[in-house]
């Protein structure tokens, strides 16, 4: 195999101390090497062809790449790029409409790779102060969205599901807290079946059981809905709220849900990992009106906020109580400030790295007016497909988009046929959709977020795909 003069060298010291700088010798051409490979990276457009392969062919590209003399930066980048990197999905292209795919801006990119290179602390105000005081101005940003009071705060965390976690935690703490005790068996949590399943599995984590809250026709949880089941339901220390569902993009009556958590002394979680984008988008904001009052919230800049992954926003209205809930003590940590804004107090981690800086770069860069026009686009795009796919004959709409996900069928498939159009279309490389189910049966879905994909083009595809009874 092909070793590299980078970096490498026959006789390596066994250097102790100051000395152990000269263990990797001169990395220089290294950095120049990978810089170099990023740089091309996010200058050049996505392939969407590259998918997942065997890790029986990967090991026959590949071979062993960890051993005890090296491969040279060299081979190990060659490998990086032709052999790893195409068995990913793309998932920046702007016909991947599966899931909830991610378009974050180049700035976010580039800057990403900037953050990775000074490889901040980020965990307390000491260690990080400058990119936790520009991670917080980007979560100011957001709470002013909230129409939160200014005091609010929080901190970036891996995803959603973290995100949820931490707050819930917090949820339990502060409902002990208020009851001086634990309650007679498991604490509670309510929301509708819809609810993302990073919600179920943070109850599981929290040994909680989960009240499942009827939805209304639309899919929503109403909050005539909510009162009924906390009629029912004793030691509900949180109502978990969606603000855009995963599935449909539905958002839960949040006015509603807030007068009854009110009443009932509950914590009032809001889920917007993918949805809550849309605060910024003037058309839609009045669907989210009841948000100011909840307690918690998150969202994904790495979905519709156009960062880099991975990058959820965690907010408290009152983040005294998340520190209350989340603050680790040691011998190790006693010299640390607390009357400083330490991220690490407000989540469920320790260690972090300064994942909100992408977002933080792009929208300072950008300004707040383009990532509202942004989303605004996206939305006109999914309302344009959504209305596209009815003039189609054999495609059915079930139902009209609330924000950017657009549910369809094509009757006369069965699972089997939607599973294989997906898959003949994603190996093709012209679109990524994937079949969901949606009220029991099912469905195909779109999730637009990407401000470059093009309805027409969409429509296209659509219309000329699904014409064959039997797309196999």
């Amino acid at each position: 195999m092909t070793t590299s003069s980078i970096g490498s060298d026959a006789a390596v010291p066994q250097a102790v101390g100051a000395a152990a700088a000269s263990v990797w010798g001169d990395e220089t051409t290294i950095a120049a090497a990978a810089v170099a490979l990023a740089s091309r990276r996010i200058s050049k457009p996505s392939d969407p062809k590259t998918t997942a392969r065997p890790a029986s062919e990967l090991l026959a590209d590949a071979g062993q790449t960890v051993t005890p003399e090296g491969l040279g930066a060299d081979e190990a980048l060659r490998i990086f790029e032709d052999v790893f990197a195409p068995a990913t999905r793309a998932q920046d292209d702007p016909m991947n409409l599966a899931y909830v795919p991610a378009a974050p801006t180049r700035a976010a990119l580039a800057f990403d790779a900037v953050v990775s290179s000074y490889n901040i602390f980020a965990g307390t105000w000491e260690s990080g102060a400058g990119a936790v005081f520009a991670e917080n101005q980007a979560l100011a940003w957001l709470v002013e969205l909230l129409s939160w009071p200014k005091t609010a705060g929080g901190c970036f965390v891996a995803g959603g599901t973290t995100g949820n976690l931490s707050a819930l935690v917090t949820a339990r703490q502060f409902a002990r807290n208020q009851l001086g005790r634990h309650p007679v068996g498991q604490w509670r949590l309510a929301c509708t079946p819809q609810a993302h399943s990073s919600v179920l599995a943070a109850a599981s984590v929290l040994d909680a059981e989960v009240v499942v809250v009827p939805e209304n026709e639309q899919g929503q949880m109403t909050g005539e809905a909510l009162r009924a089941t906390l009629m029912k339901s004793r030691d509900v220390f949180a109502v978990v709220a969606s603000a855009g569902t995963t599935n449909a993009g539905v958002i839960d009556d949040l006015a509603g849900v807030a007068n009854i958590c009110e009443r009932f002394g509950a914590w009032f979680h809001v889920d917007g990992a993918y949805g809550g984008a849309a605060l910024a988008a003037p058309s839609v904001r009045n669907l989210f009106n009841g948000i100011e009052r909840a307690d918690s919230f998150i969202v994904d800049p790495h979905k519709w906020l156009f960062a880099t992954y991975d990058c959820c926003a965690l907010l408290y209205r009152q983040p005294e109580l998340a520190r209350a809930a989340h603050a680790q003590k040691a011998g190790y940590l006693d010299a640390i400030d607390r009357e400083v804004w330490n991220p690490w107090d407000y989540g469920v981690h320790l260690t972090r790295r300064a994942r909100g800086l992408p977002f933080w770069f792009s929208l300072a860069t950008h300004g707040t007016n383009r990532y509202a026009a942004a989303i605004e686009q996206t939305l006109a795009t999914a309302r344009a497909v959504a209305q596209g796919i009815q003039a189609i004959p054999q495609l059915s709409l079930l139902a009209e988009p609330t924000l950017s996900v657009v549910l369809f069928e094509r009757p006369g498939w069965d699972d089997l046929a939607y599973r294989r159009w997906s898959r003949r279309l994603a190996l093709e490389g012209r679109i990524l959709c994937i079949p969901t189910l949606w009220r029991g049966r099912t469905a195909l879905r779109l999730a637009f977020v990407n401000p470059a994909t093009e309805a027409d083009r969409v429509l296209e595809v659509l219309a000329e795909t699904t014409q064959d009874p039997d797309p196999s």
